[in-house]
């Protein structure tokens, strides 16, 4: 990440040093917020310390964005106890320490705004859709797997309360927000969604990854996943217990706020379904849900009412700390006799460390590989250009960056080039200033520029398709539009405004 910005390359695409620099479009379709706040850090602070101080950050917006959202509805005291609660609630600590899923860490923050703008929604206010819109973007661009659950979760709530307040309007705010959440993330969006047919994502949800083998309690071939699901599971479970014995002990069914509450209480009874191998048919037929892959990440939702149910339901300093103390043993017990957080040894994370430092790469994503290649296939030794056939040639790389490559072949006769690179559409090739169509070699899917007699000087250059250009035009202009219409809108507020104040001044003159 850090290499591609020295280069200039301020938005990457490929990630050039994955399946052992063969290469993959990992950033056309891994969301950048959680890479560039890391490369960002990573820019300050030594890499020792990135993950830590990265952390910190997010789980201090996360209690930022839950105290924003308590003192809504509750005292300043109770506000920063759930504020606290949250940044470090038991699925965060499961994020961190056994799953290092820092993308959704960060889509974390999201979930008690959502809430929020919802809740300001219901209540009238006609300014909502902007900053819904805005939220929903940010889902998008922080966690794939998250803005799914974000989404639907919009939903259930919108519907909810549409239906409690015979209120059809809530409907086309949510619409309204999630149009324009989907255009201000087109830049990353639709590459993302074009470009899935030229690499191999059904492997995203392939034995392991599916659905149907991550339910809570379920039993695999694999003794390690099986350990960390019952962690979760049991997570799960300390949750849902929880927020019912809140509910009952804190008598939210009479509170003021209990349609709030109740939403919240539907919510919560739909992301448990959802963990349960009973939903499997959801999973199948609606859209984009089975690409969360682990039912158990319905705890990033859970996560938050838990938070709620337990700062209201259950008043006394007591009961709270014992709540803590709690989840503190599902922790450590699971830490201790079922499975260690990190798996990985010091001496891993120096060998990594050297393959990135080297150029020699490391293990890729099996659901971002170009479709026709095989990582299992490729020869982690081979030279940057290599020719195929009889014929012989001196070759000279010039420049092998990630998104730009140039060498020179010196050929006595026609034949074709391998590169360590693997084939993928977006790679545009000139021999000698004319563009040439590569082809890719058989059982490994590198990339073969064929080359004549003589002098040859080749350049690869990673293109912007079509899908990112009009992806990054849709982006531009929603935002231009949407900002000259919050523009335009609030000084015709302000007029409103001063309109009677000029009224009431010239009466008395």
């Amino acid at each position: 990440m850090l290499a591609q910005w020295k280069h200039g390359i301020l938005y990457p695409r490929w990630g050039a040093l994955a399946h052992f620099a063969y290469g993959e479009p990992r950033f056309v379709f891994y969301p950048p917020a959680s890479w560039t706040l890391g490369g960002t850090i990573g820019r300050i602070f030594p890499w020792t310390i990135v993950s830590p101080v990265y952390i910190w950050i997010v789980l201090v917006l996360a209690g930022i964005s839950m105290f924003v959202l308590a003192r809504r509805w509750l005292n300043q005291r109770d506000a920063i106890f759930a504020a606290v609660l949250y940044a470090v609630n038991p699925y965060h600590l499961v994020i961190v320490y056994w799953r290092s899923a820092f993308a959704e860490l960060l889509a974390s923050c999201l979930v008690p705004l959502l809430v929020l703008l919802v809740s300001k929604a219901v209540n009238g206010d006609r300014h909502v859709v902007v900053p819904l819109g805005l939220l929903l973007a940010a889902a998008w661009l922080t966690n794939a797997p998250a803005a799914v659950m974000i989404h639907y979760s919009l939903a259930l709530l919108i519907v909810f309360f549409a239906w409690k307040n015979k209120s059809p309007k809530l409907l086309l705010i949510a619409a309204g927000a999630v149009a324009l959440g989907a255009c201000l993330s087109a830049f990353y969006l639709l590459p993302a969604i074009y470009e899935q047919r030229w690499i191999d994502i059904a492997n995203a949800v392939s034995a392991g990854s599916r659905p149907s083998d991550n339910f809570l309690f379920i039993h695999t071939t694999d003794p390690d996943h099986d350990a960390f699901n019952r962690i979760v599971s049991w997570l799960a479970v300390l949750e849902v217990v929880v927020i019912l014995a809140a509910a009952i002990a804190g008598k939210l069914w009479r509170d003021a706020r209990r349609e709030v509450w109740k939403a919240l209480s539907v919510w919560a009874l739909a992301c448990s379904i959802l963990m349960l191998p009973m939903s499997a048919l959801f999973w199948k037929v609606l859209p984009k849900l089975q690409f969360m892959q682990f039912p158990w990440r319905w705890l990033l939702c859970m996560s938050m009412i838990f938070t709620l149910f337990v700062t209201v339901g259950l008043r006394r300093w007591w009961q709270r700390g014992a709540v803590c103390a709690l989840s503190l043993v599902v922790i450590l017990v699971g830490w201790r006799f079922v499975q260690a957080p990190w798996w990985d040894t010091a001496a891993d994370l120096r060998e990594m460390q050297d393959n990135m430092a080297t150029s020699a790469g490391y293990e890729g994503t099996d659901e971002y590989t170009p479709i026709g290649a095989d990582p299992s296939a490729i020869d982690k030794d081979a030279r940057k250009v290599t020719v195929v056939g009889p014929a012989h040639a001196a070759i000279d790389v010039l420049h092998w960056d990630a998104e730009s490559k140039v060498f020179t072949a010196q050929m006595s006769a026609s034949d074709l080039v391998a590169l360590r690179l693997f084939r993928y559409p977006a790679w545009r090739a000139l021999v000698n200033g004319r563009e040439v169509e590569t082809t890719a070699r058989e059982g490994t899917g590198q990339m073969l520029v064929p080359v004549s007699a003589g002098m040859n000087r080749v350049e690869l250059r990673f293109g912007r398709t079509w899908d990112r250009t009009a992806g990054g035009w849709i982006s531009v202009v929603t935002a231009v539009s949407t900002l000259t219409l919050v523009l335009f809108s609030a000084r015709r507020s302000r007029a409103s405004a001063l309109g009677p104040q000029t009224s009431r001044l010239r009466s008395e003159v």
